[in-house]
Protein backbone atom coordinates (compact mmCIF):
# COMPACT_ATOMS: atom_id res chain seq x y z
CA UNK A 1 0.00 0.00 0.00
CA UNK A 2 1.54 3.28 -0.88
CA UNK A 3 2.28 5.42 1.91
CA UNK A 4 0.15 9.05 1.95
CA UNK A 5 1.97 11.72 1.47
CA UNK A 6 0.81 13.52 4.91
CA UNK A 7 2.62 10.31 7.10
CA UNK A 8 5.78 12.23 6.63
CA UNK A 9 4.75 14.83 9.11
CA UNK A 10 3.46 12.07 11.63
CA UNK A 11 6.17 13.16 14.26
CA UNK A 12 6.04 16.83 13.67
CA UNK A 13 4.85 18.31 17.06
CA UNK A 14 2.33 20.63 17.98
CA UNK A 15 3.59 24.38 19.68
CA UNK A 16 3.45 25.81 22.68
CA UNK A 17 0.79 28.37 22.91
CA UNK A 18 1.49 31.19 25.02
CA UNK A 19 -0.94 34.39 26.80
CA UNK A 20 0.52 37.78 25.74
CA UNK A 21 2.57 39.69 28.41
CA UNK A 22 1.51 42.32 30.13
CA UNK A 23 4.31 44.42 29.04
CA UNK A 24 3.41 43.20 25.48
CA UNK A 25 0.01 44.28 26.19
CA UNK A 26 0.94 47.85 27.45
CA UNK A 27 3.05 48.39 24.32
CA UNK A 28 0.51 47.52 22.16
CA UNK A 29 -2.45 49.38 23.83
CA UNK A 30 0.05 52.21 23.38
CA UNK A 31 1.03 51.62 19.89
CA UNK A 32 -2.53 51.41 18.42
CA UNK A 33 -3.10 54.71 20.45
CA UNK A 34 -0.18 56.37 18.47
CA UNK A 35 -1.45 54.62 15.15
CA UNK A 36 -4.93 55.80 15.64
CA UNK A 37 -3.81 59.42 16.43
CA UNK A 38 -1.66 59.27 13.07
CA UNK A 39 -4.34 57.89 10.75
CA UNK A 40 -6.34 60.76 12.04
CA UNK A 41 -3.88 63.52 11.48
CA UNK A 42 -3.03 62.20 8.34
CA UNK A 43 -6.95 61.87 6.94
CA UNK A 44 -7.61 64.95 8.25
CA UNK A 45 -4.70 66.52 6.17
CA UNK A 46 -5.88 64.06 3.52
CA UNK A 47 -9.51 65.52 3.05
CA UNK A 48 -8.62 68.75 3.96
CA UNK A 49 -5.48 70.17 2.06
CA UNK A 50 -4.07 67.20 -0.40
CA UNK A 51 -6.68 66.30 -2.71
CA UNK A 52 -5.76 67.01 -6.12
CA UNK A 53 -8.22 69.80 -7.54
CA UNK A 54 -7.16 68.55 -11.42
CA UNK A 55 -8.35 64.98 -10.72
CA UNK A 56 -10.15 65.38 -7.63
CA UNK A 57 -12.65 62.44 -8.50
CA UNK A 58 -10.08 60.67 -8.45
CA UNK A 59 -8.17 61.73 -5.28
CA UNK A 60 -12.21 61.59 -3.53
CA UNK A 61 -12.36 57.95 -4.33
CA UNK A 62 -8.41 57.11 -3.25
CA UNK A 63 -8.70 59.03 0.06
CA UNK A 64 -12.46 57.28 0.47
CA UNK A 65 -10.71 53.87 -0.40
CA UNK A 66 -8.12 54.96 2.62
CA UNK A 67 -10.81 56.26 5.14
CA UNK A 68 -12.49 52.85 4.81
CA UNK A 69 -8.94 51.19 5.40
CA UNK A 70 -9.29 53.03 8.62
CA UNK A 71 -12.35 52.10 9.87
CA UNK A 72 -11.42 48.34 9.12
CA UNK A 73 -8.36 49.00 11.16
CA UNK A 74 -10.18 50.21 14.11
CA UNK A 75 -12.39 47.25 14.02
CA UNK A 76 -9.23 45.21 14.08
CA UNK A 77 -7.98 46.86 17.09
CA UNK A 78 -11.11 46.12 18.90
CA UNK A 79 -11.06 42.88 17.54
CA UNK A 80 -7.89 42.06 18.97
CA UNK A 81 -7.81 44.16 22.17
CA UNK A 82 -6.76 42.14 24.66
CA UNK A 83 -7.14 38.66 25.69
CA UNK A 84 -9.62 37.12 28.51
CA UNK A 85 -9.38 33.12 29.23
CA UNK A 86 -12.30 31.40 30.55
CA UNK A 87 -11.11 29.24 33.14
CA UNK A 88 -10.34 25.89 32.76
CA UNK A 89 -12.06 23.30 34.91
CA UNK A 90 -11.41 19.43 35.19
CA UNK A 91 -13.68 16.66 33.73
CA UNK A 92 -16.28 16.40 34.89
CA UNK A 93 -17.32 13.54 37.16
CA UNK A 94 -21.32 13.19 37.12
CA UNK A 95 -24.60 14.27 34.88
CA UNK A 96 -25.33 16.77 37.54
CA UNK A 97 -21.84 18.75 36.93
CA UNK A 98 -22.76 19.60 33.36
CA UNK A 99 -26.37 20.39 34.06
CA UNK A 100 -27.51 17.00 32.88
CA UNK A 101 -30.33 15.19 34.11
CA UNK A 102 -30.97 11.44 35.16
CA UNK A 103 -27.99 9.34 36.29
CA UNK A 104 -25.12 7.39 35.13
CA UNK A 105 -22.86 8.52 32.47
CA UNK A 106 -22.34 11.16 30.46
CA UNK A 107 -22.39 10.02 27.12
CA UNK A 108 -20.42 11.78 24.11
CA UNK A 109 -20.85 10.98 20.76
CA UNK A 110 -17.35 11.55 18.03
CA UNK A 111 -18.55 11.98 14.70
CA UNK A 112 -15.69 12.03 11.47
CA UNK A 113 -17.30 13.49 8.26
CA UNK A 114 -16.58 12.31 5.12
CA UNK A 115 -18.15 12.86 1.71
CA UNK A 116 -15.27 11.54 -0.88
CA UNK A 117 -12.16 10.90 1.23
CA UNK A 118 -9.97 7.85 0.67
CA UNK A 119 -9.64 5.28 3.88
CA UNK A 120 -5.90 6.46 3.14
CA UNK A 121 -7.18 9.64 5.13
CA UNK A 122 -10.08 8.41 7.35
CA UNK A 123 -8.47 5.79 9.00
CA UNK A 124 -6.14 7.97 10.86
CA UNK A 125 -9.16 9.99 12.73
CA UNK A 126 -10.54 6.73 13.39
CA UNK A 127 -7.42 5.56 14.98
CA UNK A 128 -6.70 8.71 17.02
CA UNK A 129 -10.58 9.07 18.12
CA UNK A 130 -9.85 5.85 19.50
CA UNK A 131 -7.05 6.83 21.49
CA UNK A 132 -8.65 9.23 23.38
CA UNK A 133 -8.20 9.39 27.11
CA UNK A 134 -11.84 9.12 28.01
CA UNK A 135 -12.53 10.59 31.70
CA UNK A 136 -14.31 8.86 34.43
CA UNK A 137 -17.67 8.41 33.69
CA UNK A 138 -17.77 9.87 30.49
CA UNK A 139 -18.60 6.99 27.47
CA UNK A 140 -17.93 7.67 23.65
CA UNK A 141 -19.18 6.05 20.78
CA UNK A 142 -17.61 7.33 17.53
CA UNK A 143 -19.34 7.38 13.93
CA UNK A 144 -17.94 7.63 10.49
CA UNK A 145 -20.98 10.10 8.64
CA UNK A 146 -20.45 8.38 5.20
CA UNK A 147 -22.19 11.31 3.08
CA UNK A 148 -20.58 9.22 -0.35
CA UNK A 149 -22.55 6.40 0.95
CA UNK A 150 -19.75 4.17 -0.03
CA UNK A 151 -19.59 0.09 0.72
CA UNK A 152 -15.56 0.98 1.39
CA UNK A 153 -15.86 3.56 4.00
CA UNK A 154 -19.12 1.36 5.65
CA UNK A 155 -16.08 -1.66 5.65
CA UNK A 156 -13.67 0.77 7.21
CA UNK A 157 -15.79 1.58 9.49
CA UNK A 158 -16.61 -2.21 10.98
CA UNK A 159 -13.01 -2.71 10.63
CA UNK A 160 -12.85 -0.18 13.23
CA UNK A 161 -15.17 -1.12 15.09
CA UNK A 162 -16.66 2.23 15.33
CA UNK A 163 -20.38 3.48 14.23
CA UNK A 164 -21.28 4.54 10.33
CA UNK A 165 -23.91 6.47 9.67
CA UNK A 166 -24.81 7.37 5.88
CA UNK A 167 -27.86 8.35 3.65
CA UNK A 168 -29.43 8.42 0.58
CA UNK A 169 -29.46 11.95 -0.42
CA UNK A 170 -27.28 15.25 0.10
CA UNK A 171 -29.51 17.52 1.39
CA UNK A 172 -27.54 20.34 3.54
CA UNK A 173 -24.08 18.63 2.76
CA UNK A 174 -22.38 18.96 5.67
CA UNK A 175 -24.88 20.58 7.83
CA UNK A 176 -27.42 17.38 6.53
CA UNK A 177 -24.84 14.83 7.35
CA UNK A 178 -24.61 16.38 10.67
CA UNK A 179 -28.09 16.11 10.98
CA UNK A 180 -28.77 12.72 9.98
CA UNK A 181 -26.41 11.37 12.47
CA UNK A 182 -27.88 13.74 15.48
CA UNK A 183 -31.17 12.32 14.42
CA UNK A 184 -30.08 8.54 15.54
CA UNK A 185 -27.52 8.98 18.20
CA UNK A 186 -28.30 10.06 21.88
CA UNK A 187 -25.17 11.75 22.91
CA UNK A 188 -25.20 14.79 25.41
CA UNK A 189 -22.44 16.05 23.95
CA UNK A 190 -20.49 15.90 19.85
CA UNK A 191 -17.16 16.56 19.03
CA UNK A 192 -17.25 17.14 15.37
CA UNK A 193 -14.19 15.89 13.31
CA UNK A 194 -13.65 16.50 9.35
CA UNK A 195 -12.13 13.34 7.62
CA UNK A 196 -8.46 14.42 8.64
CA UNK A 197 -8.91 15.83 12.12
CA UNK A 198 -6.80 13.62 14.14
CA UNK A 199 -8.01 14.24 18.29
CA UNK A 200 -4.61 14.49 21.11
CA UNK A 201 -5.74 12.00 23.97
CA UNK A 202 -6.51 14.57 26.09
CA UNK A 203 -8.90 16.59 23.76
CA UNK A 204 -12.05 15.03 26.09
CA UNK A 205 -10.47 16.02 29.27
CA UNK A 206 -9.58 19.50 28.63
CA UNK A 207 -12.87 20.56 27.01
CA UNK A 208 -15.46 19.12 28.54
CA UNK A 209 -14.94 21.07 31.97
CA UNK A 210 -16.05 24.55 30.40
CA UNK A 211 -19.42 22.85 30.14
CA UNK A 212 -20.15 23.34 33.75
CA UNK A 213 -21.43 26.90 32.79
CA UNK A 214 -25.03 25.19 31.76
CA UNK A 215 -25.02 28.23 29.13
CA UNK A 216 -22.04 26.88 27.48
CA UNK A 217 -23.32 25.67 23.92
CA UNK A 218 -19.48 24.71 22.27
CA UNK A 219 -15.64 25.08 22.47
CA UNK A 220 -13.45 25.65 19.54
CA UNK A 221 -9.95 24.32 19.63
CA UNK A 222 -7.42 26.00 17.54
CA UNK A 223 -6.95 24.54 14.25
CA UNK A 224 -3.04 23.35 13.54
CA UNK A 225 -2.09 21.99 10.60
CA UNK A 226 0.55 19.48 10.70
CA UNK A 227 1.55 19.22 7.46
CA UNK A 228 2.78 22.89 6.73
CA UNK A 229 5.52 22.48 4.13
CA UNK A 230 8.81 23.28 6.18
CA UNK A 231 10.70 24.43 2.91
CA UNK A 232 14.35 23.83 2.53
CA UNK A 233 17.63 25.63 2.47
CA UNK A 234 19.29 27.60 -0.15
CA UNK A 235 21.92 25.38 -0.19
CA UNK A 236 19.75 22.26 -1.20
CA UNK A 237 17.39 24.31 -3.20
CA UNK A 238 20.54 25.82 -5.43
CA UNK A 239 21.89 22.07 -5.74
CA UNK A 240 18.75 20.73 -6.57
CA UNK A 241 18.19 23.44 -9.41
CA UNK A 242 21.65 24.08 -10.98
CA UNK A 243 22.98 20.10 -10.39
CA UNK A 244 25.43 21.59 -8.04
CA UNK A 245 26.97 23.21 -4.85
CA UNK A 246 26.91 26.63 -5.08
CA UNK A 247 27.54 27.81 -1.28
CA UNK A 248 28.41 31.07 -2.25
CA UNK A 249 25.22 31.93 -3.98
CA UNK A 250 23.48 30.47 -1.36
CA UNK A 251 25.31 33.03 0.89
CA UNK A 252 24.53 35.90 -1.09
CA UNK A 253 20.43 34.71 -1.30
CA UNK A 254 20.42 34.24 2.70
CA UNK A 255 21.71 38.04 2.81
CA UNK A 256 19.29 39.20 0.50
CA UNK A 257 16.54 37.30 1.92
CA UNK A 258 17.48 37.48 6.01
CA UNK A 259 15.46 34.00 5.47
CA UNK A 260 17.82 30.58 5.09
CA UNK A 261 14.38 28.73 4.17
CA UNK A 262 12.24 29.23 1.13
CA UNK A 263 9.12 27.48 0.33
CA UNK A 264 7.61 27.61 3.77
CA UNK A 265 4.08 27.47 4.11
CA UNK A 266 3.90 28.20 0.27
CA UNK A 267 0.10 28.56 0.31
CA UNK A 268 -0.30 31.01 3.65
CA UNK A 269 -2.25 28.40 5.05
CA UNK A 270 -0.86 28.16 8.99
CA UNK A 271 -3.40 29.73 11.16
CA UNK A 272 -1.75 30.83 13.54
CA UNK A 273 -2.97 34.41 14.01
CA UNK A 274 -6.45 33.58 13.29
CA UNK A 275 -6.73 31.35 16.43
CA UNK A 276 -3.89 32.30 18.93
CA UNK A 277 -4.83 36.36 17.81
CA UNK A 278 -8.24 36.67 16.70
CA UNK A 279 -10.09 33.99 18.25
CA UNK A 280 -8.54 34.10 21.25
CA UNK A 281 -9.39 37.73 21.93
CA UNK A 282 -13.16 37.52 21.30
CA UNK A 283 -13.55 35.14 23.59
CA UNK A 284 -13.55 38.05 26.02
CA UNK A 285 -17.03 39.26 24.76
CA UNK A 286 -18.31 35.49 24.00
CA UNK A 287 -17.54 36.24 20.25
CA UNK A 288 -15.42 33.19 19.55
CA UNK A 289 -17.26 31.48 16.41
CA UNK A 290 -17.09 28.09 15.74
CA UNK A 291 -15.08 26.47 13.19
CA UNK A 292 -16.41 22.88 12.60
CA UNK A 293 -13.84 20.76 12.69
CA UNK A 294 -11.77 20.51 16.66
CA UNK A 295 -15.10 21.68 18.50
CA UNK A 296 -17.20 20.28 20.79
CA UNK A 297 -21.19 20.75 21.27
CA UNK A 298 -23.96 20.31 23.95
CA UNK A 299 -26.55 18.62 22.61
CA UNK A 300 -29.53 20.52 24.11
CA UNK A 301 -27.99 23.95 22.79
CA UNK A 302 -28.31 22.60 19.25
CA UNK A 303 -31.76 21.67 19.04
CA UNK A 304 -32.67 24.19 21.31
CA UNK A 305 -31.41 26.64 18.39
CA UNK A 306 -32.79 24.39 15.79
CA UNK A 307 -36.56 24.43 17.11
CA UNK A 308 -36.53 27.51 17.50
CA UNK A 309 -35.40 28.68 14.10
CA UNK A 310 -37.59 25.92 12.86
CA UNK A 311 -40.91 27.67 14.91
CA UNK A 312 -39.69 31.16 13.20
CA UNK A 313 -39.38 29.99 9.86
CA UNK A 314 -42.74 27.72 10.21
CA UNK A 315 -44.37 31.24 11.51
CA UNK A 316 -42.78 33.13 8.71
CA UNK A 317 -43.69 30.21 5.99
CA UNK A 318 -47.35 30.36 6.62
CA UNK A 319 -47.92 33.88 6.25
CA UNK A 320 -46.16 33.88 2.96
CA UNK A 321 -48.51 30.86 2.15
CA UNK A 322 -51.50 33.38 3.19
CA UNK A 323 -53.18 29.93 4.81
CA UNK A 324 -55.73 29.33 7.75
CA UNK A 325 -53.97 26.02 8.07
CA UNK A 326 -51.31 25.84 10.97
CA UNK A 327 -49.67 22.92 9.71
CA UNK A 328 -49.28 23.98 6.41
CA UNK A 329 -45.82 25.54 6.90
CA UNK A 330 -44.93 22.74 9.39
CA UNK A 331 -44.81 20.12 6.66
CA UNK A 332 -42.40 22.12 4.62
CA UNK A 333 -39.86 23.11 7.69
CA UNK A 334 -37.40 20.68 8.33
CA UNK A 335 -35.30 20.89 11.58
CA UNK A 336 -31.73 21.78 11.07
CA UNK A 337 -29.07 21.11 14.03
CA UNK A 338 -26.87 23.39 12.09
CA UNK A 339 -27.96 25.96 9.75
CA UNK A 340 -27.62 24.24 5.90
CA UNK A 341 -25.72 26.72 4.62
CA UNK A 342 -22.20 26.86 3.41
CA UNK A 343 -20.71 28.23 6.23
CA UNK A 344 -23.03 26.37 8.36
CA UNK A 345 -20.58 26.75 11.64
CA UNK A 346 -20.21 30.48 11.86
CA UNK A 347 -24.12 30.82 10.77
CA UNK A 348 -24.79 28.93 13.77
CA UNK A 349 -22.55 30.06 16.45
CA UNK A 350 -24.83 33.40 14.86
CA UNK A 351 -28.05 31.79 16.02
CA UNK A 352 -26.45 30.56 19.50
CA UNK A 353 -25.08 33.50 20.37
CA UNK A 354 -28.24 35.64 19.38
CA UNK A 355 -30.10 33.48 21.54
CA UNK A 356 -27.95 33.80 24.97
CA UNK A 357 -25.89 30.82 24.57
CA UNK A 358 -22.10 31.04 25.16
CA UNK A 359 -18.98 29.73 23.15
CA UNK A 360 -15.91 29.34 24.64
CA UNK A 361 -12.25 29.11 22.64
CA UNK A 362 -9.39 26.65 24.19
CA UNK A 363 -6.67 28.21 23.81
CA UNK A 364 -4.17 25.05 23.38
CA UNK A 365 -4.28 22.83 20.14
CA UNK A 366 -6.39 19.49 20.94
CA UNK A 367 -6.05 18.06 17.44
CA UNK A 368 -4.02 18.31 14.07
CA UNK A 369 -5.46 18.50 10.36
CA UNK A 370 -4.19 18.84 6.56
CA UNK A 371 -3.68 22.13 5.06
CA UNK A 372 -4.39 22.74 1.34
CA UNK A 373 -1.10 21.57 -0.74
CA UNK A 374 -3.41 22.94 -4.42
CA UNK A 375 -4.43 25.48 -5.84
CA UNK A 376 -7.88 23.45 -6.34
CA UNK A 377 -7.98 22.86 -2.45
CA UNK A 378 -6.69 26.65 -1.83
CA UNK A 379 -9.37 28.14 -4.31
CA UNK A 380 -12.16 25.69 -3.19
CA UNK A 381 -11.53 26.95 0.61
CA UNK A 382 -11.34 30.47 0.07
CA UNK A 383 -14.13 30.98 -2.71
CA UNK A 384 -16.38 28.98 0.08
CA UNK A 385 -15.42 31.10 2.74
CA UNK A 386 -16.01 34.47 0.58
CA UNK A 387 -19.44 32.95 -0.49
CA UNK A 388 -20.61 31.99 2.98
CA UNK A 389 -19.40 35.09 4.86
CA UNK A 390 -20.86 37.63 1.94
CA UNK A 391 -24.54 35.83 2.23
CA UNK A 392 -24.72 35.93 5.94
CA UNK A 393 -23.77 39.12 5.74
CA UNK A 394 -25.89 39.93 3.35
CA UNK A 395 -29.32 38.08 4.02
CA UNK A 396 -28.58 37.21 8.15
CA UNK A 397 -26.37 39.50 9.47
CA UNK A 398 -26.30 39.75 13.13
CA UNK A 399 -25.71 43.13 13.72
CA UNK A 400 -29.35 43.58 13.04
CA UNK A 401 -30.66 40.90 15.17
CA UNK A 402 -32.17 41.36 18.62
CA UNK A 403 -30.57 39.44 21.66
CA UNK A 404 -27.09 39.67 20.76
CA UNK A 405 -25.19 42.09 22.84
CA UNK A 406 -23.17 44.75 20.89
CA UNK A 407 -19.71 44.18 21.92
CA UNK A 408 -20.60 40.88 20.16
CA UNK A 409 -21.73 42.31 17.04
CA UNK A 410 -18.70 44.52 16.63
CA UNK A 411 -16.65 41.38 16.69
CA UNK A 412 -18.75 39.74 13.66
CA UNK A 413 -18.57 43.33 12.03
CA UNK A 414 -14.79 42.98 12.19
CA UNK A 415 -15.20 39.82 10.21
CA UNK A 416 -17.87 41.35 7.52
CA UNK A 417 -15.81 44.86 7.21
CA UNK A 418 -12.89 42.65 6.29
CA UNK A 419 -14.62 40.74 3.37
CA UNK A 420 -16.23 43.78 2.28
CA UNK A 421 -12.43 45.65 1.32
CA UNK A 422 -12.79 43.36 -1.69
CA UNK A 423 -14.85 47.06 -2.41
CA UNK A 424 -11.80 49.50 -2.37
CA UNK A 425 -9.21 47.65 -2.34
CA UNK A 426 -8.67 47.83 -6.27
CA UNK A 427 -9.07 51.00 -5.83
CA UNK A 428 -5.52 50.85 -3.87
CA UNK A 429 -4.44 48.46 -6.13
CA UNK A 430 -4.95 49.95 -9.08
CA UNK A 431 -3.84 53.79 -7.83
CA UNK A 432 -0.46 53.52 -9.38
CA UNK A 433 -1.62 52.23 -12.59
CA UNK A 434 -4.19 55.20 -13.33
CA UNK A 435 -1.23 57.37 -11.99
CA UNK A 436 1.04 56.53 -14.61
CA UNK A 437 -1.37 56.17 -17.34
CA UNK A 438 -2.80 59.55 -17.02
CA UNK A 439 -0.03 61.80 -15.07
CA UNK A 440 -2.46 62.45 -12.32
CA UNK A 441 -1.70 61.54 -8.82
CA UNK A 442 -4.02 61.01 -6.06
CA UNK A 443 -2.46 64.05 -4.10
CA UNK A 444 -1.37 67.49 -4.70
CA UNK A 445 2.20 66.87 -4.67
CA UNK A 446 4.43 63.49 -3.18
CA UNK A 447 6.15 66.74 -1.07
CA UNK A 448 8.01 66.63 2.25
CA UNK A 449 4.46 67.30 3.83
CA UNK A 450 3.23 63.87 2.01
CA UNK A 451 6.22 62.05 3.37
CA UNK A 452 5.83 63.53 7.15
CA UNK A 453 2.21 62.52 7.50
CA UNK A 454 2.32 58.87 5.90
CA UNK A 455 5.55 56.98 6.30
CA UNK A 456 5.49 57.85 10.41
CA UNK A 457 1.72 56.22 10.02
CA UNK A 458 2.83 53.22 8.14
CA UNK A 459 5.84 52.81 10.30
CA UNK A 460 4.56 52.82 13.75
CA UNK A 461 0.99 50.77 12.38
CA UNK A 462 3.90 47.88 10.78
CA UNK A 463 5.10 48.12 14.76
CA UNK A 464 1.81 47.74 16.51
CA UNK A 465 0.97 44.78 14.64
CA UNK A 466 4.34 43.24 15.11
CA UNK A 467 3.36 43.89 19.33
CA UNK A 468 0.10 43.16 19.19
CA UNK A 469 0.46 39.70 17.08
CA UNK A 470 3.26 38.41 19.29
CA UNK A 471 6.06 38.43 16.67
CA UNK A 472 4.22 36.70 14.48
CA UNK A 473 4.41 37.24 10.28
CA UNK A 474 1.38 39.79 9.45
CA UNK A 475 2.86 40.20 6.14
CA UNK A 476 1.58 36.85 5.00
CA UNK A 477 -1.68 37.42 5.88
CA UNK A 478 -1.59 40.64 3.64
CA UNK A 479 -0.15 39.24 1.04
CA UNK A 480 -3.12 36.24 1.40
CA UNK A 481 -6.04 39.37 1.41
CA UNK A 482 -4.55 40.92 -2.02
CA UNK A 483 -4.11 37.93 -3.73
CA UNK A 484 -7.33 36.32 -2.76
CA UNK A 485 -9.86 39.23 -4.12
CA UNK A 486 -10.30 38.21 -7.41
CA UNK A 487 -12.07 34.47 -5.51
CA UNK A 488 -14.05 37.21 -3.43
CA UNK A 489 -14.76 39.25 -5.97
CA UNK A 490 -15.87 36.30 -7.22
CA UNK A 491 -18.21 34.98 -4.36
CA UNK A 492 -19.49 38.71 -4.36
CA UNK A 493 -20.69 38.32 -7.63
CA UNK A 494 -22.86 34.34 -6.75
CA UNK A 495 -24.20 36.20 -3.72
CA UNK A 496 -25.79 39.33 -5.57
CA UNK A 497 -26.64 37.29 -8.30
CA UNK A 498 -28.97 35.10 -5.81
CA UNK A 499 -26.83 31.99 -7.52
CA UNK A 500 -27.38 29.14 -5.18
CA UNK A 501 -23.62 28.46 -2.94
CA UNK A 502 -22.31 25.02 -3.20
CA UNK A 503 -21.07 22.84 -0.13
CA UNK A 504 -17.27 21.58 -1.81
CA UNK A 505 -14.99 20.02 0.36
CA UNK A 506 -11.39 21.05 0.88
CA UNK A 507 -9.86 18.60 -1.71
CA UNK A 508 -6.86 17.00 -0.19
CA UNK A 509 -5.96 15.00 -3.51
CA UNK A 510 -1.93 15.92 -4.83
CA UNK A 511 -2.05 16.57 -8.22
CA UNK A 512 1.74 16.78 -10.30
CA UNK A 513 0.72 18.98 -12.88
CA UNK A 514 1.23 22.81 -12.93
CA UNK A 515 -2.97 24.36 -12.05
CA UNK A 516 -2.33 27.99 -13.90
CA UNK A 517 -5.94 27.49 -14.54
CA UNK A 518 -6.48 29.32 -11.44
CA UNK A 519 -4.26 31.98 -11.33
CA UNK A 520 -5.13 33.68 -14.52
CA UNK A 521 -6.43 37.35 -13.16
CA UNK A 522 -3.29 37.39 -11.72
CA UNK A 523 -1.75 37.34 -14.69
CA UNK A 524 -3.57 39.38 -16.07
CA UNK A 525 -3.01 42.21 -12.65
CA UNK A 526 0.54 41.84 -13.31
CA UNK A 527 0.39 42.20 -17.00
CA UNK A 528 -1.64 45.67 -16.45
CA UNK A 529 1.15 46.81 -13.87
CA UNK A 530 3.58 45.92 -16.40
CA UNK A 531 2.25 48.08 -19.00
CA UNK A 532 1.50 50.64 -16.83
CA UNK A 533 5.21 51.03 -16.00
CA UNK A 534 6.20 51.22 -19.31
CA UNK A 535 3.80 53.73 -20.53
CA UNK A 536 4.46 55.54 -17.31
CA UNK A 537 8.39 55.28 -19.10
CA UNK A 538 7.65 56.53 -22.35
CA UNK A 539 5.50 59.60 -21.00
CA UNK A 540 8.63 60.32 -18.63
CA UNK A 541 11.33 59.96 -21.90
CA UNK A 542 8.75 61.82 -24.00
CA UNK A 543 8.34 64.86 -21.76
CA UNK A 544 4.66 64.48 -21.41
CA UNK A 545 3.23 67.11 -18.73
CA UNK A 546 2.31 65.60 -15.37
CA UNK A 547 5.41 62.86 -15.16
CA UNK A 548 7.86 64.53 -12.89
CA UNK A 549 10.50 61.94 -11.10
CA UNK A 550 8.26 61.80 -7.92
CA UNK A 551 5.44 60.27 -10.03
CA UNK A 552 7.23 57.76 -10.76
CA UNK A 553 9.13 56.67 -8.22
CA UNK A 554 6.71 56.79 -5.86
CA UNK A 555 3.94 54.80 -8.41
CA UNK A 556 6.73 52.42 -9.34
CA UNK A 557 7.67 51.35 -5.81
CA UNK A 558 3.66 50.98 -5.54
CA UNK A 559 3.54 48.71 -8.06
CA UNK A 560 6.43 46.53 -7.27
CA UNK A 561 5.15 46.23 -3.93
CA UNK A 562 1.60 45.85 -5.27
CA UNK A 563 2.70 43.02 -7.32
CA UNK A 564 4.08 40.45 -4.93
CA UNK A 565 0.61 38.89 -3.98
CA UNK A 566 -0.22 37.81 -7.53
CA UNK A 567 3.70 36.79 -7.85
CA UNK A 568 2.82 34.43 -4.93
CA UNK A 569 -0.26 33.25 -6.20
CA UNK A 570 1.44 32.16 -9.19
CA UNK A 571 4.17 30.86 -7.63
CA UNK A 572 1.36 28.38 -6.12
CA UNK A 573 0.30 27.08 -8.86
CA UNK A 574 4.09 25.80 -9.87
CA UNK A 575 4.58 24.75 -6.66
CA UNK A 576 5.64 20.47 -6.10
CA UNK A 577 4.72 19.19 -3.59
CA UNK A 578 7.95 17.00 -3.24
CA UNK A 579 9.09 20.48 -2.13
CA UNK A 580 7.27 20.23 0.83
CA UNK A 581 8.46 17.15 2.72
CA UNK A 582 9.85 17.30 5.85
CA UNK A 583 13.71 17.45 6.36
CA UNK A 584 14.00 14.68 8.91
CA UNK A 585 13.82 16.71 11.87
CA UNK A 586 11.45 16.82 14.35
CA UNK A 587 9.93 20.39 13.01
CA UNK A 588 7.73 22.64 15.34
CA UNK A 589 5.92 26.19 14.62
CA UNK A 590 8.17 29.24 14.79
CA UNK A 591 7.00 32.63 14.52
CA UNK A 592 7.76 32.74 10.70
CA UNK A 593 4.28 32.33 10.09
CA UNK A 594 0.77 33.66 8.57
CA UNK A 595 -2.77 33.43 8.86
CA UNK A 596 -5.43 31.78 6.65
CA UNK A 597 -8.64 33.21 7.73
Amino acid sequence: MIKPYFADFDDITPPKIDNMSEQRLRLWHISAGVVIGLALWYLQWRWTVSLNPKAMIFSITVALAETMIFIGTILFFYDIWCEKETPKSPPPKTRSDLHLGGDGNIYVDLFVTTVDEGADLVSPSIIDAKALNIPAGVSLSIYVLDDGNRDSMRQLAKNHHVGYLSRQDNIGYKAGNLRNALLQTKGDFVVICDADTRVFPGFLQNTLGYFRDAKTAWVQTPHWFYDIPQGETWDNSLARVLKAPRPGLARLMRFLTGNNIIGRDPFLSDPVIFFDVIQRRRNRNNASFCCGAGSIHRREAIFANALQSKSQNIARLNGMLNTDDAGAGAQLVQIEPFKFHVSEDIFTSIQLHSRGWHSVFHPDIEARMLSPWTMKAWSTQRLKYAGGTYDIMLRANPIFRRGMPWQTKLHYAATFWSYLSVLWLPILLFAPVISLMTGLAPVKAYSFEFFMHFLPLLLVNEFAMYVACKGYNTHGGRMLAVSAFPLQLRGLWQVLRRKKLGFPPTPKTLFARKQLGFVYSSMFILAVFAASVGFGIWAFKMRVPGYSYSLLIVNFFWIFWNSFPFIKIISMSLWNPEKGRPCGQNNTMNKDISYAQ
